[in-house]
Parts: C-alpha cells; sequence; structure tokens
C-alpha cells in the first residue's frame, strides 16, 4: 500500500472516530451531524482498502 493510502486510512479512521464521539456528545443535530461524519469516514476508509485491491487485481 502506497503512504498516501495509508495516511488517507488513518486520517479517515480519525475523523471516523471524532464523529463517534461528537455523536455521544451531541444531544439534537448534532447527534445526525457526528453520524454522519462516522458514516463518511467509515465508508472513505473502505474506500481506500478497495481501491488498494483493485489496483493489486489489476496488475496480475
Amino acid at each position: 500500500m502506497i503512504p498516501s493510502r495509508v495516511f488517507f486510512l488513518i486520517l479517515s479512521g480519525l475523523i471516523a472516530v471524532v464523529g463517534l464521539f461528537a455523536a455521544a456528545a451531541a444531544h439534537d443535530y448534532l447527534q445526525t451531524f457526528g453520524l454522519g461524519l462516522f458514516g463518511f469516514g467509515t465508508l472513505f476508509a473502505l474506500g481506500c482498502v478497495k481501491r488498494h485491491f483493485d489496483e493489486h487485481d489489476a496488475t496480475h
């Protein structure tokens, strides 16, 4: 895995964790924002992993 992809994988994981903390601390509409941030971070990380394996499959 290339270093830039590892960086974005770690960054998206941090965004997901911040989203969970924001959702836990909020009460109203900010809870929805925190859950959305968690979803974005999770899906972005999964997209990075998918892109890595797609490139790996294309070369072999």
